[in-house]
């Protein structure tokens, strides 16, 4: 089984949300594409904001330490803006 699963992620990134205002997060979609526009960031050199190590002390993959910092709400989904630019 795959930790988090999607369905905790949406609850847990929704959760901080005015009640009055649309969910960020609806889809699996969404959480996939913020996770990997964070780990192609991590590719590319930002630094993580959790643990990239796992229990055993090896490396962990781009991906997983996206996955988690989204959990942990390290880093943020921010709403799109329609600016009527393409």
């Amino acid at each position: 089984m795959i930790h988090p699963s999607y369905v905790e992620m949406i609850e847990k990134i929704n959760k901080d949300q005015d009640r009055e205002e649309a969910p960020l997060v609806t889809s699996r979609y969404s959480i996939v594409l913020a996770s990997a526009k964070r780990a192609r960031q991590i590719i590319d050199g930002d630094k993580p904001r959790v643990n990239s190590k796992d229990k055993n002390g090896t490396e962990r993959k781009p991906l997983s330490i996206a996955v988690d910092e989204l959990y942990d709400g390290e880093v943020n989904i921010l709403p799109r803006e329609d600016n009527g630019e393409e």
